[in-house]
Formats: structure tokens, sequence, C-alpha cells
């Protein structure tokens, strides 16, 4: 993995953050660091699932993968938002 790649994944990764942020319901009281990495994480995850359906790469925009990695993304953020809200409670399991 070259510069230019990491550095698009950071990119993508606050961009895909910020969006699942966006349509997830509520509040999450996460930074913008855990929000793009969250991102960066539900990016690569999404793009794995979404290669394992047999998504192909094009040259244009990958909307499905967007989708997935979004859908990921949002996942990833209501777990980091509850950890995180229990941590600061200090309630155990």
């Amino acid at each position: 993995m070259g510069f230019w790649d990491v550095v698009g994944l950071i990119i993508a990764g606050a961009i895909v953050g910020a969006l699942a942020r966006l349509f997830l319901p509520g509040r999450q009281s996460i930074g913008m660091l855990a929000t793009i990495g969250v991102g960066i994480v539900g990016t690569m995850v999404g793009y794995g699932i979404a290669a394992a359906l047999g998504v192909a790469e094009t040259r244009g925009v990958d909307w499905i993968r967007w989708i997935v990695s979004i859908g990921v993304s949002m996942v990833l953020v209501a777990l980091v938002a509850s950890f995180l809200r229990q941590r600061r409670s200090g309630s155990r399991y």
C-alpha cells in the first residue's frame, strides 16, 4: 500500500465516518479521530463485504461499495458510542 493509498483511505474514512454519524439517529458522543478511525475500518470491511458479494471495482463511483461501507460504519459508530458511554458512566457488564 503506497502513500497515496493511505491518504485516500484516511479521506474516505473521514467521509464514510461522517456520513455514518449523520445517518445514525440520535447523538453520538465520539470525537473526530474516533469517527475517522471507525470510517477507515468500516470502509475496509465494507469493501471486503462488497467484494465477497461479487461487486467489481469500476472506473466510476462504486455506489454499492460506498453504501455497504457506510452501513458497516453506522454499526461501528453505534458500538463505539455505546462503549464510550458505558465507560464514562462507570457501569460494568
